[in-house]
């Protein structure tokens, strides 16, 4: 065969320095022609994490049970096998790496089969550099955006707020959260987020996949207890052409679309048992199995997951897997409820009320005094997000008179419209006062001619 000469690298080193952000990108070569092979190598060498060069395509076979390579330059003419059929065979073993087809003898045939079989491009040798890094950069730039256009689908269908910052605020009990996601973004360790519904686990996760080296790929969230039970495993796996029935193409799963980055798994504690199975093998092997397929495909990606329930409960129930738990639970992250940062709730209503105005097209007005106190003394059992809502409700409406009155009731279970009861009333009352006070619970004391202590001991069981 005949390769391509390395006396073009010189003359096109200026073209190639418009292809950029190939750090973290690793490439397999396959091509049984000494001269060739050394060629691409030296090509690829520095621009890439890492470059593997191979004979055959047994060898190639060997390399991508080990590991995941973002490309595969392959030539078609190779010893024992043709090119494009080991393309067809690993395509319906469920791999889906893209491949670069490259052949010194091209007919409209060849090339029809190439694309059929998958090939992203085809290359007649002898190439230039250019030539052949135009096709890696192609094959790269189409992989990214089919994974962000896909991930950005999701976010829409989803409805997750990207700009929403959870961790807006600097209570005391935010700092200590704070410092663990900086130093967990540092580490590749698999995380468990804890906390109600509505706390900001998720902002948590997104926060420490930014800060992390994985911030260049892809965050991809799921909520395992939105999936139905019996399409989880092709959603987070794929699966292979007529793995089950209305299977009429082969389909990639989300940790094919996290690959190199983050993946994570919301509300873990809804999987389904065997479901947990597979999940804990995936951990430990980081190897992934497609629906249908015949083999295991490597992958690397970290993994942060996150529930509201208590797993230890379940555990104990036997509804959780005790050895899932503990692989999960490397490191446990707990996210505090908004009852108990609520020095953090200016700093949040201030935020919304920025992100909210210009998403709604009302004037951005900020809560007085008044309203802030009345804030400050409700218990928010829907958290951060019952906070964003509440906001939206009082740009659109301009009052809550609920709110203002510093009793909120209509969002608490123990104390709902039309409640008489005295205990109901007490608290009603007691919160009014403690809200015009300024949530100033020793004024508030004085006025009800009560204790501070037994001010206190009451809100502490009202969890305001």
């Amino acid at each position: 065969m005949t390769a391509a000469t390395p006396s073009n690298t010189e003359t096109d080193e200026p073209f190639v320095e418009a292809f950029g952000g190939w750090q973290e990108r690793s490439i397999l070569i396959v091509d049984d022609e000494p001269g060739m092979r050394s060629f691409l190598q030296r090509t690829l060498v520095g621009r890439c994490s890492r470059v593997e060069a191979v004979e055959s395509v047994e060898a190639a076979s060997v390399l991508l049970g080990q590991s995941h390579f973002d490309l595969i330059i392959l030539d078609n003419s190779l010893p024992g096998k043709c090119g494009v059929d080991w393309l067809q065979e690993i395509r319906e073993l469920g791999l889906h790496n893209d491949v670069v087809l490259i052949t010194a003898f091209a007919d409209l045939e060849t090339a029809i089969r190439a694309l059929r079989a998958g090939a992203a491009d085809f290359l007649l040798k002898p190439f230039r550099v250019n030539q052949i890094l135009s096709a890696i950069g192609r094959c790269f730039d189409r992989t990214h955006l089919r994974r962000e256009n896909f991930v950005l689908r999701r976010e829409l269908d989803y409805h997750v707020d990207l700009g929403v910052d959870g961790l807006v605020g600097n209570s005391v009990a935010l700092q200590p959260i704070r410092a663990a996601i900086k130093r967990l973004a540092s580490v590749p360790s698999t995380v468990l987020i804890t906390g109600e519904s509505g706390t900001g686990k998720e902002i948590a996760a997104r926060a420490m996949h930014y800060l992390s080296s994985r911030s260049a790929n892809h965050f991809v969230p799921i909520n395992c207890g939105a999936v139905a039970p019996d399409i989880i495993e092709s959603e987070l796996f794929g699966h292979v052409k007529g793995a089950f029935s209305g299977a009429a193409s082969s389909r990639e799963g989300l940790f094919f679309y996290a690959q190199g980055g983050t993946l994570f798994l919301d509300e873990v504690a809804e999987l389904p048992l065997a479901m947990q199975v597979k999940l804990l093998r995936v951990l430990e092997e980081k190897k992934i199995r497609p629906v249908g397929a015949e083999r295991e495909i490597p992958v690397d990606v970290r993994v942060i997951a996150a529930t509201n329930r208590n797993v230890e409960e379940a555990v104990r129930e036997g509804r959780f897997r005790q050895d899932l738990y503990y692989r999960l639970n490397v490191v446990q992250l707990h996210m505090p409820p908004l009852r108990e940062r609520a020095d953090d709730i200016p700093a949040l209503a201030a935020y919304f009320v920025r992100q909210l105005s210009q998403q709604l097209g009302v004037p951005g007005q900020q809560p007085d005094s008044a309203l802030l106190a009345s804030m400050a003394s409700y218990s928010w059992p829907g958290n951060v997000r019952e906070l964003r809502n509440l906001i939206e409700r009082w740009l659109i409406l301009g009052s809550i008179p609920d709110v203002a009155s510093g009793t909120m009731h209509a969002g608490t279970a123990d104390d709902g419209d039309g409640d008489t009861s005295l205990e109901a009333v007490e608290k009603r009352h007691i919160l009014k006062i403690l809200a015009e006070a300024g949530a100033n619970k020793t004024e508030a004391a004085r006025r009800l001619g009560i204790s501070r202590k037994t001010l206190e001991r009451k809100c502490a069981e009202w969890g305001v």
